[in-house]
């Protein structure tokens, strides 16, 4: 009998400290994704410095999201942060200039965003819940997003986000409360405000998780729980899918 034939793993770069939730999102990507655990190699830029990328060795390059805010004044940004948006940035130059397969969520919406020339700030942040996310006429057509429905619900909670997309993105979604809700830049670079990888209990884990951290009143904690247990958001995960069924490559 032939072995299965493997193709070239994706890379997740991540930035959670906390071992639970790092765990859980490295997991969240594999299982939407539709990848076997040597399929996705994870870097936890958190820990230490990146590593050599090449990026000739993988399909393509996956950004989850932080603690950290892009947008945060320098002088009150840690020293592991600084690094870590150095190397990010570094590795961007590579990933813009090959046009090579990309997928930020969240926090890698801002930082693709803020590589490309855009603006980030708090003026559309969003509280820890779902958002009806509408696919623009670009977004209809493009072959990741145009996997979801033209409006569907997707987890959301983020103190900052795009207020002017980069010089030349094609926007491919938005919401009522975040006008950016996904990006392209070139043909294989994507982002998205929304979190693909989170269902109902990666979500829970992590207001757990966070909940001193500024996203909500920590005593709204049981209230925003039972919120999101209430949700349904069913198809957003398809950009994950999506995403590895087009790039993945031998």
């Amino acid at each position: 009998m032939s072995a299965v034939r493997r193709g070239k793993p994706f890379l997740l770069l991540a930035t959670r400290e906390h071992d639970g939730v790092a765990d859980a999102e490295h997991a969240a990507v594999l299982r939407h994704g539709g990848l076997r655990p040597g399929e996705l190699v994870r870097v936890r830029l958190e820990r230490g410095p990146m590593p050599e990328v090449d990026l000739d060795d993988f399909s393509g390059v996956v950004v989850g999201g932080s603690p950290f805010c892009t947008s945060d004044p320098e002088g009150s940004k840690s020293d592991v942060q600084r690094r870590v948006e150095r190397e990010l940035a570094t590795l961007l130059d590579r990933v813009v200039a090959a046009d090579a397969p990309f997928l930020g969520a969240c926090y890698g919406i801002g930082t693709l965003g803020v590589h490309r020339g855009g603006v980030v700030d708090r003026t559309y942040g969003e509280p820890i819940g779902t958002a009806p996310v509408t696919l623009t006429a670009a977004g209809r057509a493009d072959p990741v997003l145009g996997a979801l429905p033209d409006t569907f619900e997707a987890f959301v909670g983020h103190k900052e986000a795009l207020r002017v997309p980069p010089p030349h993105a094609v926007v491919l979604a938005t919401s009522p409360a975040c006008p950016v809700q996904a990006f392209r830049v070139g043909e294989n670079l994507y982002a998205t405000q929304f979190h693909p990888e989170l269902d109902v209990d990666g979500i829970v884990q992590r207001v757990g998780a966070y909940r001193d951290s500024g996203y909500f009143p920590p005593h709204e904690h049981d209230e925003v729980v039972a919120r999101l247990r209430r949700s349904r958001v069913q198809v957003a995960s398809r950009v994950l899918r999506r995403f590895v069924e087009r790039y993945r490559r031998s």
